[in-house]
């Protein structure tokens, strides 16, 4: 096992263990690990091969279930099942003609108009990084402008974040202030803008430091 896919393994980990204790209700709903002919099919399909450190989360969990507290990962979105991962991507590169290695693995549940990709084109600096796909703006790395985000280190942030009570916090030091964790009051975890009272009803919970 590489250094980065043992980060991404130990990050899950902690993610996992915060919503263990703290969001039941989205624990709940992480799916079973895919094997590793269930990885080789779906690169076969798509004539892919996935970076090892989205592969090596994949064999952590297959995705999660669609449910209340789905919305695990930052802007409340959903890790797409490997088997939706590779339609989705058959969508965007056959009906969309967008561009071949950029590989769609989260949206929130019943949204098909946004979500996170990971750039699997070997060779491209950003090989292995975060990126945020949309229909109407086309693919873009993340955060834009400010220089890659590889995956693994994302999860990192993600899992400090949710660790430390806090927003998250870009690459450059900079806080992303609109993905902010909240509980809501049937345990699970989503990510928004507690600043905006339409995303942020009675009965949510801003962790604010340490749990």
């Amino acid at each position: 096992m590489s250094g980065d896919t043992q980060r991404v393994t130990v990050a899950w980990g902690r993610i996992e263990t915060w919503l263990c204790e703290h969001a039941v209700a989205s624990a709940d709903l992480l799916r079973s690990p895919v094997g590793e002919a269930d990885i080789a099919a779906a690169e076969v399909v798509m004539g892919v091969e996935l970076p090892a450190t989205l592969a090596a989360w994949y064999r952590v969990h297959d995705g999660f279930d669609e449910g209340h507290g789905a919305g695990i990962l930052p802007a409340g979105m959903a890790m797409l099942p490997l088997a939706d991962l590779v339609d989705e991507y058959r969508m965007h590169t056959r009906d969309w003609e967008r561009e071949v290695g950029i590989l769609p693995f989260a949206r929130k549940a019943g949204d098909t108009w946004s979500g996170w990709y990971v750039d699997a084109r070997r060779g491209e600096p950003s090989y292995g990084d975060l990126g945020h796909w949309s229909v109407d703006g086309g693919d873009d790395l993340y955060p834009l402008g400010r220089g890659g985000w590889p995956l693994v280190d994302w999860l990192d942030e993600i899992a400090a974040a949710l660790e430390e009570g806090r927003c998250l916090h870009r690459p450059d030091g900079t806080d992303d202030r609109h993905d902010w964790p909240v509980l809501t009051g049937s345990q699970g975890l989503t990510w928004i803008d507690p600043r905006d009272p339409r995303l942020f009803p009675d009965g949510m919970i801003k962790p604010d430091g340490p749990r």
